[in-house]
């Protein structure tokens, strides 16, 4: 095996172990193990398991393409689609969670822990996203397209209510409700949020 295949191989089987038993619970002999190799293989690509844990996290992000989702949040910011944008976001936690909920176990497991290195991890790849929306809806806001509530509290609740639905049907195994698909659940997730946000309009004066 090539020097770049035995590292995907380790990087793939230590994202296994963290996310079944997190930082703390999965040892660099239980990878190797699971890997075939001796735990000298894995110090030979990783100098510790710290670099290692790092490594897995680096190469999820790496695998959830959030560059393209990226791309599709700012079409959608430069088009003024509202709507769009929380659909965006709804669709990409979804589709995480769909795709392989490992990367999200492995989350949960550092806030559990309370992993500085995994917290940290988290949120230097998520601050920059949360912010970009923020400074959106301040936008839209300024310009009397949506209500004055809280930014911070409006993209919690689309990524709110499709995290909890992600984690509910996928990592507790309880199935969606009335067999609603994914997409009609994250359209219901967009219109709620969308009528909750959006300015009143005033009824029209009946003519005389």
């Amino acid at each position: 095996m090539s020097a770049s295949d035995r590292r995907q191989q380790l990087l793939e089987t230590a994202l296994d172990l963290f996310s079944r038993k997190g930082f703390e619970g999965a040892t660099t002999k239980e990878i190797a193990a699971a890997a075939g190799v001796t735990e000298a293989i894995i110090f030979r690509h990783f100098i510790n398991k710290q670099t290692l844990y790092k490594a897995v996290l680096d190469y999820t992000v790496q695998a959830s393409n959030l560059d393209g989702w990226l791309a599709e949040t700012k079409a959608c910011m430069e088009r003024n689609d509202d709507a769009g944008l929380l659909r965006a976001l709804a669709t990409n936690i979804l589709k995480s969670y769909r795709k392989d909920p490992r990367f999200e176990r492995v989350v949960l497991f550092a806030a559990l822990e309370g992993h500085e290195v995994g917290l940290a991890h988290h949120h230097q790849v998520a601050m920059p996203v949360y912010e970009l929306l923020r400074d959106y809806i301040v936008r839209r806001q300024r310009q009397g397209a949506l209500r004055g509530y809280n930014p911070g509290v409006i993209i919690e609740a689309i990524a709110g209510m499709t995290q909890h639905y992600a984690m509910m049907t996928q990592l507790f195994g309880y199935g969606a409700p009335d067999d609603l698909s994914d997409d009609q659940a994250i359209e219901t997730f967009t219109q709620i949020v969308m009528n909750g946000i959006q300015p009143a309009v005033k009824p029209k004066k009946a003519s005389k």
